[in-house]
Formats: C-alpha cells, structure tokens, sequence
C-alpha cells in the first residue's frame, strides 16, 4: 500500500476568484469570521499576514475534536493558488508531509475553487485525510457565502 497520496475535490463558488484567493493571501485573520464553527482562530507565528513563507498557527474543530495545525503558507499568485505547508500540530502525529493548497481560477460568473492534500502517511494504517478535505471544502463553502453575503 502507498504511503504517499492525494486527494482533492472542485467546489463552484459565487465569489470572484481574486477574491477568494485574497482572504487567504492578505486577509487569513478573517477566515474565523468567515467560518467560525470550523475555524477558531489563527496567529502569525512568523512573519506576517501577507508574506510567502510566513508561519501561522490555526486552531480548528475537525469532526467534533479541537485540533491545531502549524504551517508555511506558499503563494503563488500567477495560479491563484495558496499551499499550506504543515511544520507542526495534529495533523503531523499521523502525516510525515501535508500539504493543503486551496486555488482557484475564474469560471463564469463565479470561480472554480480546488482543494487538495498532499500526504505521505507515517504508517501504512494511517486513512487518507479525507476528513482534512471534507473540512476544506466546507471552509471554501462558508468563504464563499461569507464573500458574496450582499
């Protein structure tokens, strides 16, 4: 069995793409607001809200149990395409590597959002981190709706 793996799923959103990659790329203090039944609260660890490589810390709520999840956030503007590189937190007691990127392009007159995990699993009985992408996909639906809320 395959230690490295990933998933990924398409939302079609309302919001502009630049938009939506901006309340990642400049405004990530906002997504508790946008989402605050999965999204607790984030922290600048290193840097700031708004420089490739930063180190931020999210506290989050993942089927029902309060997790944390420390990260390198990579930017990739010509993409619209912002990765989040784990360093530290629960997700790393069960993942060597994991690495969730939310993009999006234009589509219409919406955008067609795309969220993915990258993984490689410590351990052979390790599952797939489909809850990790369940709950990217709900924060890209409650972004949207938090976005285009008139």
């Amino acid at each position: 069995m395959a230690l490295k793996g990933k998933v990924e799923a398409e939302i079609e959103i309302k919001a502009a793409a630049d938009k939506y990659y901006n309340i990642f790329k400049t405004t990530a203090h906002q997504v508790p607001t946008a989402t605050p039944d999965i999204i607790q609260g984030v922290e600048v660890h290193e840097g700031d809200w708004t420089t490739h490589g930063s180190i931020k810390v999210w506290k989050y709520t993942v089927e029902g149990n309060a997790e944390v999840f420390k990260e390198k956030v990579e930017l990739d503007d010509a993409n619209r395409a912002v990765t989040l590189v784990g360093i530290d937190g629960d997700p790393m007691k069960y993942y060597k590597s994991f690495k969730a990127t939310y993009q999006v392009t234009p589509k219409g007159n919406g955008s067609l959002a795309k969220v993915s995990l990258e993984y490689e699993k410590l351990r052979e009985e390790v599952p797939a981190p489909i809850k990790y992408l369940n709950m990217m996909v709900n924060i890209t639906k409650d972004i949207d709706a938090h976005l285009t809320k008139a």
